[in-house]
C-alpha cells in the first residue's frame, strides 16, 4: 500500500469524522475508531494505529480533527505508555504483543508505568538488583523499584530485572511487561516537597510473568531498554510547544500584566530566558524532525538537560519577580495526581516541582556524560566494574 500524502490524510481524516461524528459518538469509541483508521500515529504501521506515512504528517491529521472538535487521547495523561512503552513495543514486541497493547494504550484504556530506578541503581541504573528466575513458562521477579511515576493508576509496567549475575551488569539484564494488577505488586505513595505523591515506591514479592511478555531475548534487556531511554528524553525535553509555551509563559504573562513588578535587573535575566526557551522550541522542532528519519539518538539528552536547567531558572525567575506573594505556596494537599500541570498551577509550584526535572529521567550529571561522550566524541570515563560479574561488584 501507497503511503497516503497530506491530502489522503485530510481525506481519510473527514471520513472518519464524517462516520463517527465527534458530537455523537463517546469519547472511547471515537478514539478507537481513529486509532483503526491508522490516525493514531500516522508513522505506524498499518494495523497498529497508523498508515506507514512520514511521521511528518501527524500535524494534518490533527489540525482537522482539531478544528473540528475531536476528543484527544490526552497525552499528558498518558505519557509514558505513548512516549517510552509504545516505541519499545514497536521495536521489540512480537506481533502478538503489538496487537494486544498498542490499542488501548493509544485510547488510554490502559495506562502504563516504568519500573525502572531502584533505590540503589538510579543514576547507575544497570547495577539493578531487582531478579527474575525462570520457572517453567513463567519468571518469578523480587525486588524494589522508586520514582515510579502513574504506578498508582497503571495497569500495566515496562519492567527491567536482572536474569543472570554471573555476567556483567549491563549484560545480564531482560526487559518485561508487567501486570500491575497481578499478587505480589504493592504500590506505595511517594510524598514529595510539593505535597503530593505523583511517584510510587513499588515492591515486587513473587510476582509471576510469563515468558510471553518478555520483549526482546533473555539477556539484552540493556539494549531494549535503551530505546525506551532514548524516547524518554526525547519525550520530555522535545515535546511540541507553541511559543512561550511551558515555563516561559506564565513569567512573560505576568511581566506583561504587572509592570509595577518590573526592574532591569529582572528585564535583562527574562530576555535571556526568553530567548533560550525560544531555541530550546526550535531545536526540538528541529529534533522531532529528525526522528522522521528513525530512532532518536542521544541528541534527546542534551534536549533533556536544557529543558531541566531552563524551568529551574525560569521557575527561580518567576518567584523572584513575584517578590513576597511568590513565597506563598497555594496547598500542600496529599494527592496522588493524574498528571504533572506545570503551567496550571501557581509560581510556587513551579519553583518546586522543577527541582525534580534534573533528576527524573536521566539526572542532569549523567545526560552531560551522554551528550560529552556521544555527541561531542570526548574520551569516555573510566569504567572499573565493565567486565566484573554483577554478583562480584562492591555494593
Amino acid at each position: 500500500m501507497t503511503a497516503p500524502d497530506a491530502p489522503g490524510l485530510r481525506r481519510r481524516t473527514q471520513e472518519l469524522l464524517a462516520a463517527h461524528p465527534p458530537a455523537t459518538t463517546g469519547r472511547t469509541a471515537f478514539l478507537r475508531a481513529r486509532f483503526d483508521a491508522g490516525l493514531a500515529w500516522v508513522h505506524y504501521p498499518a494495523g497498529l494505529g497508523g498508515l506507514d506515512a512520514p511521521r511528518s504528517l501527524q500535524p494534518v491529521v490533527d489540525a482537522e480533527l482539531a478544528a473540528a472538535g475531536a476528543p484527544d487521547n490526552d497525552p499528558r495523561r498518558i505519557g509514558i505508555g505513548l512516549g517510552m512503552a509504545a516505541p519499545t513495543l514497536l521495536g521489540f514486541g512480537t506481533d502478538e504483543q503489538k496487537q494486544r497493547f498498542l490499542r488501548p494504550l493509544w485510547t488510554g484504556e490502559e495506562v502504563w508505568c516504568q519500573l525502572f530506578s531502584e533505590p540503589g541503581a538510579g543514576s547507575d541504573l544497570a547495577a539493578l538488583g531487582t531478579r527474575a528466575v525462570r520457572d517453567g513458562e513463567d519468571w518469578v521477579v523480587d525486588g524494589q523499584k522508586v520514582w515510579t511515576s502513574s504506578a498508582h493508576l497503571a495497569r500495566w509496567a515496562i519492567l527491567i530485572a536482572r536474569t543472570d549475575p554471573d555476567v556483567p551488569k549491563h549484560r545480564g539484564i531482560s526487559y518485561f511487561i508487567c501486570d500491575m494488577t497481578d499478587p505480589g505488586v504493592e504500590v506505595r505513595p511517594l510524598r514529595q516537597i510539593t505535597g503530593e505523591a505523583e511517584f510510587n515506591e513499588v515492591f515486587l514479592t513473587g510476582v509471576r510473568i510469563p515468558d510471553t511478555r518478555r520483549l526482546g531475548p533473555v539477556g539484552e534487556g540493556w539494549k531494549v531498554a535503551q530505546t525506551t531511554l532514548m524516547n524518554e528524553r526525547v519525550s520530555i525535553g522535545g515535546a511540541r510547544v507553541p511559543r512561550e509555551g511551558g515555563m516561559i509563559g506564565p513569567v512573560a504573562r505576568t511581566w506583561r500584566e504587572r509592570p509595577g513588578l518590573r526592574t532591569h535587573d529582572l528585564h535583562q535575566r527574562l530576555l535571556t530566558l526568553w530567548v533560550e526557551a525560544e531555541v530550546a522550541r526550535l531545536t526540538g522542532t528541529r529534533l522531532r524532525q529528525q526522528l522522521v528519519a528513525g530512532q532518536p539518538g542521544p541528541e534527546g539528552s542534551g534536549m533533556k538537560l536544557a529543558f531541566a536547567r531552563l524551568n529551574q531558572e525560569i521557575s527561580g525567575l518567576e518567584v523572584e519577580l513575584l517578590g513576597q506573594e511568590g513565597l506563598l505556596y497555594g496547598d500542600w494537599t496529599m494527592r496522588r495526581p493524574e498528571l504533572v500541570d506545570f503551567t496550571g498551577r501557581d509560581a510556587g509550584y513551579r519553583y518546586l516541582r522543577s527541582k525534580g526535572n534534573s533528576i527524573e529521567g536521566g539526572t542532569s550529571e549523567v545526560l552531560l556524560n551522554i551528550v560529552a561522550e556521544r555527541v561531542l566524541g570526548l574520551p569516555a570515563e573510566p569504567r572499573t566494574d565493565k567486565d566484573v560479574a554483577w554478583k562480584d561488584l562492591a555494593r
